[in-house]
């Protein structure tokens, strides 16, 4: 413990501890109830912790203030930071920015031409890497980071010299320039991409101020180059607004503006600015309250928003010489957005706006281009437009200066934020005013931080003169790429542009990112490198030594052939030499390939329809092709979860009332929970569904007839209960009583805004605005049960009471916060009653409930909420109290009091709520769902089942969804971390450590460890908050905090910053070497995204900057599964398979040549020919290895998905390892040996004459007998490791040595020295075959017989499901179709010959039928020999497919029903192979006979289809031994998928027992008719009669639709 800590204080030491029992381990929780209510007590633990802080540091004395210099001291002995500076916000840096408006720079910030020394930057942003000007350097740069391609630079280059004595200088390069350019154009495709979304934003319109001067701007702004070309002068109209501006002058838009309250002013005003003002209304600044926006016309007409309709009124007025219609400006939103009213101000002067100033009135609203934006310039930002820069706001068009923005770009979220206007600025009412105003904003600089922004408005009062100021704050601030909702007009002041808008802060460059396997190829190509440079060392060395000998016959033979006197010059041209001729041992080709196979991939992941999303209508996107490998070795994924896990949508599920709970839905956690329960059977979600729709039919039936409910709205009714509608409906009931009084309280405690869209055509349909979706959800609820909230003003709230206006009268808001966890609205209701009603966390209320209170309700209501959120619900306590006039009273003057303080603002709002905030009584609890995204549970348990963790990192609370998506479960240790000193994050963190350890031992941290298995051992998962996340990841405890998660299943970061979650990332994937993925909506995830391995952004409705940042963009979470396991997975093997199968094909094919140097002096003479060397990589055996990285599988993807544990082996990264890289180069080194020594041998011994008496005994028939061995060997050997051989793979791999021949037999004809008739020397000798075979069988054997060896007795997991997969077991488990089956026709009489309802005649119907009803049989009564088809079931996951009763099929049967008792002795049996057609005249006897059935057995059948079968009846055989089976109990209703199905019963009178079978082969099927789209349900209600509805069949009996 550090010095300064050793004596801490009482107070501190109680709340730091108390989360850490005796034995330094720390408290664990468990369900969802109790992990809530622990996090809502550590926060008020760490808030009650500031504030005695704050209460001791004011109070400090002397003592104290030499004990905390003393403890300084010990801290910088220790070169430790206190705890005080660890916890302080990060402080901002930068030279804080000044921009001043209608006021000079003063003469310090301005050069010798008094133009601005500061230059900011633009409003141009660029998230592309390239720029035409910066592609060809910086991708060059880019490229030649990979060692290999310098090594190629090198071989390049040293052929052009003459000396080196290579066959083909100019064609030496080729390759290397096929790299650059193939992948430059790669590179370029996707930053193109990027540069096109670029672009479109920053061509997307906006409205300025023009005709003003912006001081903040050089006259001039042009760089040095424009200006010398002549671009661009200042006040020219660039093409892009020209184009702009006419073509929305075409469309007749004109801007209209007006302030909320301006109801009597609708059209366009052009009234002289000198005017008369005290004409009332009819004045300058007449209106209501004076504070109308004059309308001024700009130089373009228009108005906004352009997708909106204006009316026409029918009046006139004149703009700029001609008369247009009065049109009605639009205004935004309703209820307290337009109904707000002010008391009439006088015309003096308010605020920064100086009335007196007199003004020439040219300034007007012009349309630009958001690049064309800069700081100090004033902008108009209409309803449903983007904020195209950071921006404060100077007015509004609400009364109060409101205005709402939708921040999902940023974050995900489509609820509203309010955000207010400088209160000094919001006077301004036209262009004139911002003329008239002078001010200078004090900005600090940017920074990443979101939720911060400090500054400072400076400016002289116009009256007194007095210097004043404001703060301006995050409140007044709006961020780029934001939406205004709800809200007619925004004036503000761009403060940030460009680069140094928050949203770009945040996102930062992109990145350049390669893949894992990429790096490690560094090594490999660093090894067989030192590789090459040891057998050129050694060719070198011996042949200067042979070079040097005296009397040798070389001095006869070779005379002149040296190019120097000097045996060391000569071995240093060999080694140069050797250089270029065994350069192929480092592959070239390998990186071209990888480029073409990766491309490859990319293509086929864009073209997966199972990741295609309607809604968007867009399909997985890859933008960075080059990383798709890292997909299938990912261990952490960081997601977000707003719009990432979650809907954004919240359904009011539950609630609870006087004990009473109410709301029949099932959630995603309970699900969940009973999955893990083998409960699945309880809760389908089919049918859970179909009971829902019943329930809720029967809800709104019962409402509808107690009372009436116009703003009803029935498919966004959430909270299904009929007993809810019951007891609204019992009048006598005292429960009707506590229910009005729970849902009116909803109706009014909220801050909700109410809009009708359509209020001509639909004037009782009331949308609701609210900051969360909780809130908007509870007041939607309440109005679909009978109590909508209608409309908010100054004076009223209006709601309804079932189906009765009420009107109460709003006295004070307390707003919630995430310190106070509750909010609370005080109202005077119709009774002259002043009521404070609250809500928030269970934990709160109860604090604050009266002494008196009933605890039977208590305890019941909090049962209820516990169990509401264990079931993954987000709760809510309802509470209310009456006060009386003298307390209201007495309490207003201290909030007001409170409100108006300069210090301690907070605190002291604070301490005044809670003098109003007690004596509650509960009224009830809810419970709100957050709606996840289709399949996230499920994707979630697959990932998990995987092998890898997933965390959440979010700026909300998310420990409801935790469990919601089954993330965080009931059997989980719950580590809860919330510190607010540096200390107590310590205390907790080694708290959790040592709980970790007394359960689960010491870590374990190898490679072989990576991957966790779910239920394999105790699961642990920590839920931290930001404060403590900050002091988490400081250089002290980040290692500690890395221990601590990575040992844990699940970790939940909660309200954390964007650049919090990036060092989370980091942390992960430096401190554990681990791959990692981080997925999100919003641009607050950005650089999360960019920091990982692989980053994912999600499609949103309005776009989204985390998909366009994203390496990979698809439309929803669940998307990810089969992004990962199938495309992932495959990638990964293939890309580890090609690099090994590279090296190995380049290690035979070099190697073979350095053998032949020992016999030539090492004077590095080839022993190919040489367009041999040439095609062999590009021609001969490069397609074999495309073909096995670009198709190969080694299991099918709904094996893969079906066996998600099988993706641990790439976590652990065991199919590219260091290993495998060896035993593939040894192995490569053993069959150059062969391919040489073989032929060598035989050519040394054997007899070396041809078929024609043409000898064999040149260097090209020796070497062309050495390359076809090599290459056949080669081929071969892609082949042995393929494992997923398509019709194209055959071509390839048996193709490409085809080729190889087919030159041989090509070139032979051409003149050439070396390689003449090889064709006729060679193909004709039985002696080349037998040495080329016999090479090539030596050379594979090992390899062949180690795979089997490996296949057969230690078989890789993935090996065990793929020959399940050969097999056909696997596919019957997984319901697929065998592909026998699906080729196998069958003969033409069981072909159905109808597919589409068709009639009958009466001569195809009997007198008599049966009723046989196809039901559900278990697998061990079946026996699937008797089944024409394979038994298909659904899917299952894999810890059901495992288990023993899930490993054989589920069969259906036919459980016939006689009608009467047959003689023992009738037997009528026929062929079990025959299937006659019903139609075919072979199956149409002269009298029916009648199927043979023994009571109490039944005959097996094929399972219920829902695709056609090609078997689509299995017919009554006679019954053997082996497929009679008891009948099985009835059940109570079908399962899921059973057909009802009618046999035909003939006479009896025709039925006699017959031994001679000759006229037999009678189908037993031809007396069944097809399934008659009945069901039990349909029969009941239409009163269908089951025993006819044979007849009214209209199905082929082997049409798709029969069984």
């Amino acid at each position: 413990m550090p010095a300064f800590r050793r004596n801490p204080d009482p107070e501190d030491t109680d709340d730091e501890t108390d989360t850490v029992d005796p034995e330094l381990r720390l408290r664990t929780v468990r369900t969802a109830a109790s992990t809530i209510a622990e996090s809502i007590r550590a926060e008020e633990r760490a808030e009650r912790r500031k504030t005695m802080r704050k209460k001791r540091s004011f109070f400090r004395g002397r003592g104290d203030k030499k004990r905390a210099a003393q403890a300084a001291q010990a801290a910088k002995a220790q070169d430790t930071t206190p705890p005080s500076e660890v916890a302080a916000a990060p402080p901002v840096t930068g030279l804080r920015r000044n921009i001043y408006v209608n006021m000079p720079l003063p003469p310090d910030e301005v050069n010798r031409e008094g133009e601005p020394i500061v230059r900011y930057v633009r409003n141009k942003v660029r998230t592309s890497k390239y720029t035409v000007i910066t592609f060809i350097p910086k991708n060059l740069y880019e490229q030649f980071r990979r060692v290999a391609n310098l090594y190629f630079l090198a071989t390049a280059i040293l052929p052009v010299f003459p000396i080196f004595g290579a066959a083909s200088p100019q064609t030496a390069a080729l390759p290397l320039l096929f790299i650059l350019v193939i992948t430059g154009i790669k590179d370029g495709v996707e930053d193109y991409r990027r540069a096109v979304l670029d672009e479109e934003v920053n061509n997307s319109a906006a409205t300025k101020l023009g005709e003003w001067k912006n001081v903040n701007q050089p006259s001039d702004p042009r760089k040095w180059f424009e200006k010398l070309l002549g671009l661009n002068p200042p006040g020219k109209v660039t093409k892009g607004v020209r184009k702009l501006r006419e073509r929305e002058a075409a469309e007749g838009k004109q801007i209209v503006l007006s302030k909320d309250g301006d109801e009597s002013r609708t059209s366009l005003s052009t009234k002289d600015t000198h005017h008369d003002s005290h004409d009332g209304e009819e004045g300058y600044f007449a209106g209501a309250g004076g504070r109308r926006l004059d309308d001024i016309q700009s130089m373009d007409e228009h108005s906004y928003p352009p997708n909106v309709s204006i009316d026409i009124q029918g009046s006139t007025s004149t703009v700029g010489g001609f008369t247009t219609e009065d049109m009605t400006s639009w205004r935004g939103g309703s209820g307290s957005l337009t109904a707000y009213q002010q008391s009439v101000k006088s015309r003096s002067s308010t605020g920064v706006v100086d009335y007196r100033k007199r003004v020439n009135g040219t300034a007007r609203w012009d349309r630009t281009l958001w690049k064309k934006l800069e700081v100090g310039d004033i902008v108009l930002l209409r309803d449903n437009e983007q904020v195209p820069a950071d921006v404060v706001v100077l007015c509004t068009s609400d009364a109060d200066n409101m205005c709402y923005l939708e921040t999902k770009n940023l974050d995900g979220e489509t609820n509203l934020k309010p955000r207010k206007s400088v209160r000094a600025t919001s006077s301004i009412t036209s262009e004139d005013d911002i003329e008239r105003i002078s001010f200078v904003l004090d900005s600090e600089p940017p920074h990443q931080n979101l939720y911060l922004y400090h500054g400072v408005l400076r400016y002289n009062d116009p009256v007194t003169g007095a210097q004043k100021q404001e703060s301006v704050t995050i409140n007044e601030l709006l961020l780029r790429g934001c939406t205004v909702r709800n809200t007619a007009w925004i004036i503000g002041l761009v403060v940030f542009t460009g680069a140094d808008s928050k949203i770009m802060l945040n996102g930062g460059d992109t990145p350049s990112k390669r893949s894992k396997i990429e790096k490690e190829t560094n090594f490999n190509v660093i090894v067989n490198f030192v590789v090459l440079i040891v057998m050129c060392l050694i060719s070198a060395i011996a042949n200067g030594v042979l070079d040097g000998q005296a009397g040798t016959s070389a001095n006869f033979f070779e005379d002149g052939a040296d190019p120097t006197g000097s045996s060391v010059v000569n071995a240093i041209v060999t080694f140069a030499s050797c250089l270029i001729a065994f350069q192929n041992i480092v592959p070239v080709s390998l990186y071209i390939s990888i480029e073409i196979v990766k491309t490859i991939q990319a293509f086929f992941i864009s073209q997966d329809v199972d990741m295609y999303y309607k809604p968007f209508d867009a399909a997985c996107s890859p933008k960075t092709w080059n990383i798709s490998d890292d997909l299938g070795q990912i261990e952490y994924i960081f997601s977000d979860k707003t719009g990432t896990l979650t809907q954004n949508i919240m359904e009011f599920q539950k609630c609870s009332v006087r004990g009473v709970t109410y709301g029949e839905g099932v959630t995603e956690a309970q699900r969940g929970q009973a999955k893990r329960q083998g409960k699945v059977d309880a809760l389908e979600p089919e049918e859970q569904d179909r009971r829902l729709k019943v329930m809720k039919g029967k809800t709104l039936d019962l409402m509808s007839r107690a009372f009436k409910n116009r703003y009803l709205q029935p498919e966004k009714l959430t909270l299904i209960s009929p007993k809810l509608a019951e007891d609204l409906a019992d009048k006598s009931s005292e429960q009707r009583s506590h229910l009005i009084a729970f849902f009116r309280a909803l109706a009014i405690c909220h801050s909700v805004l109410s809009d009708r869209p359509d209020s001509t055509n639909k004037p009782f349909h009331l949308d609701y605005k609210a900051e969360s979706p909780d809130e908007a959800a509870l007041v939607a609820a309440a109005r679909d049960v009978g109590f909508p909230f209608v409309h908010k003003s100054k004076d009223g709230i209006d709601i309804e009471v079932m189906g009765q206006p009420e009107r109460y009268t709003p006295l004070e808001l307390l707003e919630f916060n995430s310190t106070r966890k509750r909010m609370s609205v005080i109202v005077r209701n119709p009774q002259g009653q002043i009521v404070l009603y609250c809500k928030g966390a269970d934990s709160v209320i109860y604090e604050r409930l009266a002494a008196d209170h009933d605890p039977e309700l208590k305890e019941k209501t909090s049962k209820d909420m516990e169990a509401f959120a264990n079931s993954g619900l987000r709760t809510l306590c309802i509470a209310y109290r009456y006060l009386t006039e003298q307390e209201y009273m007495e309490w207003q003057r201290i909030y007001d009091a409170a409100c108006n303080s300069t210090t301690d603002r907070d605190e002291q709002i604070d301490k005044a709520n809670e003098k109003i905030e007690h004596s509650l009584y509960i009224l009830g609890a809810t419970a709100l769902e957050d709606k996840l995204q289709e399949g996230v549970p499920d994707a979630i348990e697959t990932l998990h089942n995987a092998g890898i963790k997933l965390w959440i990192l979010t700026v909300q609370t998310a420990i409801e969804i935790g469990f919601s998506c089954n993330l965080l479960k009931s059997d989980m240790e719950i580590m809860i971390l919330s510190a607010d000193t540096h200390h107590a994050a310590q205390l907790q963190i080694e708290g959790g450590l040592n709980k970790i350890a007394s359960v689960l031992g010491p870590p374990s941290l190898g490679p072989q460890k990576r991957g966790f298995v779910p239920g394999a051992q105790a699961a642990f998962a920590i839920v931290i908050d930001g404060d403590t996340l900050r002091h988490a990841l400081t250089p002290q405890l980040k290692p500690l905090f890395l221990d601590l998660a990575t040992q844990c299943e699940t970790v939940v970061c909660c309200r954390v910053s964007p650049a919090q979650k990036a060092l989370v990332v980091k942390l992960v994937k430096e401190g554990r070497n681990a791959m990692t993925l981080s997925i999100g909506d919003g641009a607050n995830d950005v650089a999360m995204i960019q920091e990982a391995n692989v980053g994912c952004g999600l499609l949103g409705y309005e776009g989204s900057q985390a998909a366009m940042s994203a390496d990979y963009a698809f439309g929803q979470f669940r998307f990810l599964t089969k992004l990962l396991i199938v495309h992932g997975r495959w990638s990964y093997q293939r890309i580890a398979d090609m690099h090994s199968n590279f090296f190995y094909k380049n290690m035979i094919w070099t190697f073979a040549m350095f053998w032949f140097l020992i016999f030539n002096s090492f004077d590095a003479t080839y022993l190919y020919q040489y367009t041999f060397i040439l095609l062999y990589n590009l021609v001969f055996t490069s397609l074999p290895v495309i073909a096995l990285g670009a198709f190969d599988q080694d299991i099918n993807a709904r094996a893969a998905m079906a066996f998600p544990q099988l993706y641990v082996r790439g976590i652990r990264g065991l199919e590219y390892t260091k290993l495998k890289f060896w035993a593939f180069m040894l192995d490569g080194l053993y069959q150059s040996a062969v391919v040489f020594f073989i032929p060598f041998l035989v050519w040394t011994f054997g007899l070396a004459v041809s078929w024609n008496g043409k000898t064999i005994e040149s260097l090209a028939d020796f070497g062309t007998t050495v390359a076809v061995a090599a290459i056949f060997a080669a081929n071969t050997f892609v082949g042995m490791n393929t494992t997923y051989w398509t019709v194209l793979t055959w071509i390839i791999v048996i193709g490409s040595s085809f080729v190889m021949l087919l030159w041989i037999v090509i070139y032979s004809f051409f003149e050439s020295n070396d390689f003449v008739d090889e064709v006729v020397v060679l193909c004709g000798n039985g002696m080349f075959w037998l040495t080329v075979l016999m090479s090539v069988v030596i050379a594979l054997g090992p390899r062949f017989v180690a795979k089997f060896i490996a296949k057969v007795y230690y078989p890789l997991d993935k090996d065990i499901v793929r020959e399940m997969w050969v097999k056909g077991d696997l596919k019957d488990r997984l319901g697929i179709q065998h592909r026998k089956s699906r080729n196998n026709k069958g003969r033409l009489e069981q072909a159905p010959m109808f597919h589409h309802p068709h009639a009958r005649s009466e001569s195809e119907i009997s007198t008599y039928q049966q009723d046989i009803e196809l039901g559900g049989l278990t697998a061990g009564g079946s026996n699937p020999s008797s089944l024409s088809a394979s038994p298909r079931t659904p899917l299952t996951p894999v810890h059901e497919a495992q288990s023993p009763a899930a490993e054989q099929p589920s069969y259906d049967h036919l459980s016939p029903t006689p009608r009467e008792t047959r003689p023992a002795g009738d037997q009528r049996t026929t062929s079990p192979s025959f299937r006659g057609s019903y139609y075919s005249a072979s199956a149409i006897p002269m009298s029916s006979p009648e199927p043979s059935l023994q009571p109490g057995y039944t005959l097996s059948q094929d399972p219920p289809m829902s695709t056609v079968s090609p078997n689509p009846v299995t017919p009554f055989a006679h019954p053997s031994q082996g497929s009679l089976h008891p009948p099985p109990q009835p059940q109570p209703s079908p399962p899921p998928e059973t057909f009802e199905m009618h046999v035909r019963q003939p006479s009896d009178e025709l039925y006699s027992p017959r031994t001679d079978h000759t006229h037999g082969g009678v189908s037993e099927s031809s007396y069944m008719t097809a399934y008659d789209g009945f069901t039990d349900d349909h029969l009941q209600q239409s009163g269908h009669d089951p025993e006819g509805s044979w007849r009214e069949s209209t199905y082929s009996t082997y049409s798709a639709h029969a069984l």
